[in-house]
């Protein structure tokens, strides 16, 4: 297992700036996500770690090897590309063993080291076969057992479960998780699915414009977002502006158009002075509904629509002539949504003060 230190990465396309002094540590086989929209700059930092870019400024360590301009074949990374990029004309086998045939291996250790690696993604039956005869997620696994079988010092994956249907990519999730914990691998995977990188990932960076904007735990970033861009990408969250009434290093207390409202910083290090204009965040299910008048962080209006989903139900909220969207799980107020008033309500910690 190695770690991945990157300091002050730049890199550039002619006037574009892809990636703007990164600073970032992975720790030894952690499985690290890189997240944020089309055009954030994760791919490009993956394939500067992959060695396929060379940075304008900035270091690149694996370990305590600085890897900044080695070329890609001497870095010993494994690379699983969106496309799994398989020789049609050869068999899973081949396919497999092609990597250590360049690497001059023993064509005994070869043989070993295939049936090895086949055996811990369970394609071990299909080594006969040819990529036109496989499914989309078996071809998912011979990739990701080519890119295991150099025994590579980091795995690097490149939205490899975009090709594939819901059902296997939900199965595959899991079977990654389990292979980079099997072989102990520092993993470091891009996507734009965020639910893939919140329920397999040990922590995860946002960027937004080739910078980071947040890293953390899957439910750190999720319920302490530090900035409306990371609250709005990572699930659905309701924005209410409001005026800062008072703030201590931890909490706030916010007026808005809807009400009073007491919250947790997002930031903890970006403490907002008195009368600052602030962002609350709140998640749709962390609203409550009641018929009464809750003590505090409560809102009144009307339900505008209910959609029912069987485990959950769907609300927009009309309140002040702001929609807000809830979620209420194993619904019960469903039936009474259409009479009148109602409260919507959330605790303190669910209501995330963000001062950008």
């Amino acid at each position: 297992m190695i770690s991945i230190r990157i300091q002050q990465l730049t890199k550039r396309f002619g006037a574009v700036t892809a990636l703007q002094h990164l600073d970032l540590t992975i720790n030894p086989g952690e499985l690290f996500f890189l997240l944020g929209p089309s055009g954030c700059g994760k791919t490009t930092l993956l394939r500067s770690l992959a060695g396929f870019y060379i940075p304008d400024e900035g270091q690149i360590y694996f370990g305590d090897e600085d890897v900044t301009r080695l070329a890609p074949h001497k870095r010993n990374t494994g690379m699983m590309f969106q496309s799994y990029a398989l020789w049609p004309h050869m068999t899973v086998a081949e396919n497999v063993a092609f990597g250590l045939e360049e690497r001059k291996v023993a064509k005994a250790e070869i043989t070993r080291r295939v049936g090895e690696a086949l055996e811990s993604v369970h394609m071990a039956a299909y080594a006969a076969r040819r990529p036109n005869q496989l499914s989309g997620g078996q071809q998912q696994r011979v990739a990701l057992a080519r890119a295991l079988v150099i025994r590579p010092r980091c795995l690097l994956l490149d939205e490899p479960l975009s090709n594939l249907d819901a059902k296997l990519r939900l199965e595959m999730r899991t079977e990654i998780r389990r292979v980079c914990q099997e072989f102990k691998l520092t993993t470091v995977y891009v996507t734009h699915d965020q639910k893939e990188a919140l329920s397999i990932s040990d922590r995860m960076a946002i960027l937004d414009h080739g910078r980071i904007l947040q890293v953390g735990a899957p439910r750190e970033v999720y319920r302490r977002p530090v900035c409306k861009t990371v609250a709005d990408f990572i699930g659905e969250a309701d924005f209410i502006p409001g005026t800062i009434v008072s703030a201590t290093a931890t909490a706030a207390v916010v007026d808005t158009a809807l009400g009073r409202f007491e919250g947790v910083l997002g930031d903890p290090t970006a403490v907002p002075a008195t009368g600052a204009t602030v962002t609350l965040s709140v998640r749709p299910e962390c609203w409550a509904l009641s018929r009464t008048a809750p003590v505090r962080n409560a809102v009144k209006g009307k339900i505008g629509e209910a959609i029912y989903l069987g485990e959950l139900a769907q609300y927009e909220l009309v309140a002040g002539g702001q929609p807000l969207k809830i979620l209420e799980i194993n619904p019960r107020f469903l039936d009474q949504s259409g009479r009148g008033e109602v409260y919507a309500s959330a605790e303190a910690e669910d209501v995330v003060v963000l001062t950008r």
